[in-house]
């Protein structure tokens, strides 16, 4: 029996790491996924990090048991994607020694030891924060000498992945936008911000473009993960972009990518800044195209933790029937969303909803509480995209697992006053968006699997109520913005 064509995709992400097996026409034939081991670093107050062996362990488990599900395949090309800002470094005998995730915060404490913050966000298009990558490389120089002394260079998290794959060191430019020692307009390192961070360019892999193709896996990989030993590795990107490239925008679109947290980027053709410094540039996984970006938070792990406690043995669609049927909507909820500007972030969040406590209180008024919070914050943002670059093309691309409620893309319909469009496999945008990506590099062409799309618009809805709504989540937001 010929075995079917099909490409790896491994995809680490903040808090899962999967493995995934997807047909050139992206059809996911099989998907494992398991929960990244983290330790703490008593070093430092806010510090995290994970063990690279393991996780190069986990990712063989889980790619023995995607294979299993996927069946006869041939695995013609492998590519990487992962969270953005975290790093893998590798020291001078060639081993991976320590894994710091985007939610690693180790340099926290040297975050105002470099003044001139407006330089470097002209440069890299972000505001400097403990969240990037160079400030956790700091951490590492000023308390851990051992690992900072032997340090030969280092990874984002998804090149690292590709490295195990291919044995060949390269650093993609979406990934190496999250570093703060690379110039965003000019697409390469900056000398200027490694001597601003103190940082050896040595220390910097070559830039590689995604979609490049790096190489063969290695023999031992081949052998040991039951991969084609042809197959070419392809350089890969940050989450983010790679699910951007699923839902196939054009330059001036809009797309709204809900994971873990939710970012809201417009594509641009050139480099842009916001003058207030509110949002975030950064390089697209396309070559010349530039994803202008601020970000909601932590808004879809919000859902899914949600939907555990409240459905936690039904699938979406009971929730989305009991939307409808929720008498009671009198319930308001701010949960840490995010708004580009704002200076404090809201640490403490909760329901508000008129006491006594309604019989006519559900667990469904919880979760429209939860999706106009999310669904709010998330026009806010786009506001800011709007305000800054324009946006008039009457939609918006949407994609990721936390917008599988057809509930929160009417909301965002109804509040943004554009049409909100999906593609068909929307909720796995980074395993499509690698397939499409693996595609190019190979010069494969084929029809999209089910290139169907969905749209939801505004139609049938109460403007008016939504607005008052509103009205109601930013007292709220105010209220526990106070406590925090």
């Amino acid at each position: 029996m010929k075995q079917q064509d099909a490409y790896l995709v491994l995809d680490i992400g903040t808090g899962n790491v999967r493995s995934a097996i997807v047909t050139p026409s992206g059809k996911i034939l099989g998907v494992a996924r398991a929960d990244i081991r983290y330790y703490r670093d008593e070093l430092y107050p806010d510090s995290i990090y994970f063990k690279p062996e393991e996780l190069r362990e986990q990712l063989k488990q889980l790619t023995a048991h995607a294979l299993q599900q996927a069946g006869g395949v041939n695995i013609t090309a492998a590519t990487t994607t992962s969270q953005r800002e975290g790093i893998v470094l590798v020291d001078k005998s060639g081993k991976a020694v320590i894994g710091l995730p985007n939610i690693d915060h180790r340099g926290r404490e040297w975050e105002n030891h470099f003044p001139d913050k407006s330089r470097i966000y002209q440069l890299t298009g972000r505001y400097p924060t403990s969240l990037f990558s160079s400030y956790k490389l700091v951490g590492i120089q000023k308390k851990r000498k051992e690992i900072w002394n032997e340090l030969n260079f280092f990874l984002s998290i998804s090149d690292w992945a590709a490295w195990e794959l291919s044995g060949i060191a390269v650093y993609e430019h979406s990934q190496a936008s999250e570093t703060l020692l690379y110039d965003v307009a000019a697409g390469k390192w900056s000398e200027e911000l490694c001597s601003m961070f103190g940082i050896a360019q040595e220390l910097l892999p070559p830039l590689s473009q995604s979609g490049s193709l790096i190489g063969k896996v290695k023999k031992e990989i081949a052998e040991g993960w039951g991969v084609n030993a042809l197959a070419e590795v392809v350089t890969g990107g940050g989450d983010t972009q790679m699910a951007i490239k699923s839902t196939e925008p054009s330059v001036g679109d809009v797309v709204i990518v809900s994971g873990t947290t939710t970012p809201v980027v417009k594509l641009e053709g050139s480099y842009i800044t916001d003058t207030k410094e509110r949002t975030w540039t950064s390089r697209d996984i396309v070559k010349d195209r530039f994803v202008f970006e601020a970000n909601a938070g932590v808004t879809g792990l919000n859902y899914q933790r949600l939907k555990e406690v409240f459905y936690p043995n039904e699938g979406y669609d009971v929730i989305e029937r009991e939307l409808t049927e929720t008498a009671s909507k009198k319930c308001v909820a701010s949960l840490g969303s995010l708004i580009a500007g704002e200076t404090k972030p809201v640490t403490w969040g909760g329901f508000v909803f008129p006491v006594p406590v309604s019989h006519e209180l559900s667990r469904g008024s919880f979760v429209w509480a939860t999706l106009m919070d999310i669904a709010f914050s998330i026009a806010e943002n786009y506001k800011v995209l709007a305000e800054v670059s324009g946006h008039d093309a009457g939609y918006i691309w949407a994609c990721g697992g936390g917008l599988q409620s057809r509930t929160l893309r009417k909301l965002i319909a109804v509040i943004t006053g554009n049409e909100v469009r999906v593609k068909a496999g929307f909720e796995q945008a980074s395993v499509i968006g690698a397939a499409i990506l693996c595609n190019e590099a190979n010069g494969v062409v084929v029809e999209r699997e089910e290139a169907k799309q969905e749209s939801s618009v505004a139609a049938g809805w109460d403007k008016g109520e939504i607005e008052k709504y509103y009205e109601q989540w930013k007292a709220t937001r105010e209220q526990f913005r106070a406590v925090s």
